[in-house]
């Protein structure tokens, strides 16, 4: 998935990033060294370049991707996904590797998420910040 995302973004605006890599989400106004929510999203694509720098990402990137592992499931899917969507993170994905499917996620009315989509092993994906892409999952759950 990240493959294909950094692939199709070489000569756009956007970035994809695959972790480590450090996003750094303010409460509010406070300076960077101020900052206490770090993350480090599985796969994130940012297109404000201006907040990139040597430290990560500081803000809220345009999409994330979390890839659930038994570890980290409960966390991606309650904390994380609250807190990328009080951010205001446009789209979050939550990929389930076991049952080889894509939940997806949208910032919606009243900044909270609405899911846009379960998407199964053979399916496609159209990113909303990035509409002329597809996401072949085949290539993903093979």
């Amino acid at each position: 998935m990240g493959r294909q995302l950094a692939n199709f973004l070489l000569d756009k605006e956007c970035r994809a990033f695959i972790a480590p890599f450090d996003v750094r989400i303010p409460n509010g106004d406070e300076t960077d060294e101020e900052i206490q929510t770090v993350v480090q999203p599985d796969i994130v694509v940012i297109c404000d370049q201006s907040r990139l720098d040597e430290r990560g990402y500081r803000g809220a990137p345009a999409l994330v991707i979390e890839i659930l592992s038994p570890t980290t499931g409960k966390k991606d899917l309650q904390e994380k996904y609250h807190l990328y969507e009080r951010s205001g993170v446009k789209e979050y994905w939550v990929v389930f590797p076991r049952e080889e499917l894509v939940e997806v996620y949208q910032l919606g009315e009243y900044a909270k998420y609405a899911k846009s989509g379960t998407y199964q092993s053979n399916d496609r994906i159209k990113p909303g910040i990035l509409p002329e892409l597809e996401i072949d999952l085949s290539l993903i759950f093979k």
